[in-house]
């Protein structure tokens, strides 16, 4: 069996009795959640299609915000919930009507970014009476931009990640998954009906590493591309895996911003690249951080795990609100890489534009073609 269920909770959660409606919200902490979300939107995942959205639409499954829950808010079809929701089903007949025992419904996903996946949030949130009995999903991979009908075609093998597992209302109900093979798309179902606020598939970026070759130069620490944040000297405010999200930042809390310091440290972020490159030229940005953006910053690089870091940019003073480019004056050859801010404060993106060593490309493509990619 490749999957834990943590924490298993089981029956409906009480009624909505007023007041905060997350009070009574059960959830639990899950070590896979240090890993990266592929079905982000900011990543290009989707819900692409359902079985039945009769009382809430497929797409709520991905938003990146928590459920909210407005007790009067009804539309014509009933209670309008921030999730995706099912109609009751029925059995066949007068003499036989409930579902048997293989009904169920199901939405397909399209990752945002294909990758190995180490857990899976399925959250009934606000779902008290009219979530699933139990969940399951499945996982594929299929090159390219496939369609629903293809995804839904004999020819297509999906492999069970999360069995057939009871779930409770209003919860976070949480499966670890340790089956090491690259997905592209999932096939989530609830069994008979019901609804699910929210999806979250926790994992590592695997990308195409022919797509990379092409490319020649790209940013070997993005999210998308595999990079990964390590970890963080600090994450009060926001976590560390933003600086590598696609795009710009779009307000304040989408990049990292530490606590004042009140000593003479400074703080840092540790980042995996996607595999041995060489760095030619690095961008900081701090859009939208204007008095809180860190006042200098500094990068080094490391190869292997081992290794001893090397600094490549300097300490360098930063401007607010501000995209900074340095060239380097030559390539720089590592597997890690390491951010310091000075003395506090915060950025919004890291940028490091280079390209995969001979060393880093055999690797990343003996691992996707291990991860069956």
């Amino acid at each position: 069996m490749y999957v834990t269920a943590i924490p298993s909770f089981t029956g409906d959660a009480h009624p909505y009795g007023g007041g905060d409606p997350y009070a009574d919200y059960r959830t639990a902490d899950f070590p896979f959640t240090q890993y990266a979300d592929l079905a982000a939107r900011t990543l290009g995942a989707g819900v692409i299609a359902a079985n039945d959205e009769f009382f809430a639409q497929r797409e709520n499954l991905l938003m990146p915000e928590r459920a909210e829950f407005d007790p009067e808010h009804f539309g014509h079809k009933g209670k309008i919930m921030d999730g995706w929701e099912t109609r009751r089903r029925r059995g066949a007949s007068a003499a036989h009507p409930w579902p048997t025992a293989e009904d169920h419904d199901w939405a397909l996903v399209r990752l945002g970014a294909p990758g190995v996946i180490r857990g899976i949030v399925v959250d009934t949130a606000h779902f008290r009476g009219n979530y699933p009995q139990a969940v399951s999903v499945e996982g594929t991979s299929v090159a390219g931009s496939p369609s629903p009908e293809e995804l839904l075609g004999d020819d297509v093998k999906w492999t069970t990640l999360v069995p057939r597992t009871p779930v409770g209302g209003h919860a976070a109900n949480g499966f670890s998954v340790s089956l090491e093979q690259r997905f592209t798309h999932l096939r989530v179902n609830q069994h008979p009906d019901g609804g699910i606020a929210r999806l979250r598939v926790h994992g590592e970026v695997v990308p195409d590493p022919a797509w990379l070759e092409v490319l020649g130069t790209f940013d070997v620490v993005a999210l998308e591309n595999g990079g990964r944040a390590e970890d963080a000297s600090n994450l009060f405010y926001s976590p560390a895996s933003n600086t590598i999200q696609p795009g710009r930042s779009r307000k304040m809390d989408d990049g990292w911003e530490t606590r004042r310091r009140r000593d003479q440290g400074n703080d840092w972020i540790r980042y995996r690249l996607v595999a041995q490159s060489q760095i030619r030229a690095i961008e900081i940005d701090t859009a939208y951080l204007k008095g809180n953006s860190a006042g200098w910053a500094s990068v080094s690089v490391r190869d292997g795990e081992d290794g001893d870091w090397r600094e490549i940019l300097p300490r360098t003073r930063l401007q607010p609100d501000t995209n900074h480019r340095f060239v380097l004056p030559a390539p720089a050859v590592g597997t890690h890489a390491r951010v310091d801010i000075f003395p506090d404060g915060g950025i919004s993106r890291l940028r490091l534009f280079g390209s995969l060593t001979e060393s880093g490309s055999a690797a990343l493509s003996a691992r996707h073609q291990e991860l069956g990619g």
